[in-house]
């Protein structure tokens, strides 16, 4: 069996958290980049950033996934199963935001994943959890649940509502963090992270594509919708993927989603400074807990003296 974070005292252990932990800043911006398209149902939203920006994964990413074609084949439970997941993601994430608000269904899906991603790495890799990584993910999960509560408000006529965005958000981190599983296992089989991120992610592009064509009319009712879809695909999803390839290349699934956790901060950030939310004390708290977890995995993981 294998120690969660033994893999991840390499040289490129900071790099893999850098390489995460801005794609984590991007994504935040997705929730306040979203309202701007208020017209545009979730289910267009996820179709249009996530399919094109699937597209243009898998188009940049064309010579390595021909250079890898014969491993990709081998693996192609791992490459479909990723992209469901990459397709199940988005239509239940942005739903989860719109159902629940940016903050709880935001808090929900990403700060579900590092405990979905333990589960995959447990009892799928065998791979134990260091005292350091369940410390950063208890940080970083109780601070999610603070930010969620100090910026979710909300009022007893709509806890349906807002029970059916928690249950999407569920959803999302499991999706999420059965993308990253397979990815990181594809790249463990030898496959490098472009020609992984690109593969699993045209899979999805197919599906989304599809979808796209029948519920995408409202983007272009406005520039502004046209112009929120293209920023979504573009920068969040293209670049924001490129570089959580990149990161899962050197750090394991569970430290890569526990390090995401920062994308809530992020979105808490711009709603404080863009939009003019307030934020209460323990909203503040919920921010320095998951600071504390990023510190935490970031730090390197001392080996033991053998004997």
């Amino acid at each position: 069996m294998v120690d969660s974070g033994v893999n991840d005292r390499s040289e490129g252990h900071s790099l893999g958290i850098a390489c995460v932990l801005l794609a984590s800043i991007l994504w935040g911006t997705t929730g306040t980049a979203s309202a701007l398209a208020g017209s545009v149902s979730p289910l267009a939203m996820g179709a249009a950033s996530m399919g094109v920006g699937g597209l243009l994964l898998a188009a940049t990413s064309a010579p390595q996934i021909a250079s890898s074609s014969r491993l990709l084949a081998a693996s192609w439970p791992l490459v479909i199963v990723g992209g469901a997941a990459v397709a199940l993601y988005s239509v239940a994430f942005y739903t989860s935001m719109r159902l629940a608000g940016v903050a709880i269904g935001t808090a929900v899906s990403i700060g579900g994943a590092p405990v979905a991603s333990a589960v995959l790495e447990r009892f799928l890799d065998g791979r134990r959890l260091t005292p350091q990584w369940a410390a950063g993910a208890t940080l970083g999960v109780v601070g999610a649940v603070l930010l969620s509560f100090a910026r979710g408000g909300g009022g007893g006529g709509e806890s349906a509502q807002t029970a059916a965005g928690v249950l999407l958000g569920v959803l999302a981190a499991s999706t999420y963090a059965g993308y990253s599983w397979t990815s990181h296992r594809l790249m463990r089989l030898g496959v490098p992270s472009r020609a992984s991120v690109g593969a699993t992610f045209a899979v999805a592009a197919v599906v989304l594509l599809a979808v796209l064509v029948g519920v995408g009319r409202p983007f272009l009712d406005s520039w502004t919708n046209l112009a929120v879809g293209a920023y979504l695909a573009a920068v969040p999803m293209f670049v924001g993927y490129l570089l959580f390839g990149w990161g899962l290349s050197r750090v394991a699934s569970s430290t890569a989603t526990t390090v995401s956790l920062a994308e809530p901060v992020v979105a808490a950030v711009l709603a404080v400074v863009v939009v003019g939310e307030r934020l209460p004390w323990f909203g503040w708290a919920g921010m320095g807990l998951i600071v504390a977890c990023l510190v935490a995995l970031a730090l390197p993981v001392r080996r033991r003296p053998a004997g």
